[in-house]
């Protein structure tokens, strides 16, 4: 029974944090902008 409640913790988490990244990909804020002519960070 422990398990079952730590794997739904876990997954729980997982939805979250890719939850928050597809929300973050959408407003346009990524670690990797691909865009180099707006945010002037290319090498």
């Amino acid at each position: 029974m422990g398990t079952a409640i730590v794997l739904v913790i876990v997954a729980g988490a997982a939805a979250l944090a890719i939850r928050s990244i597809v929300r973050d990909k959408k407003a346009g804020k990524s670690v990797q902008c691909g865009d180099c002519s707006h945010c002037g960070r290319c090498h």
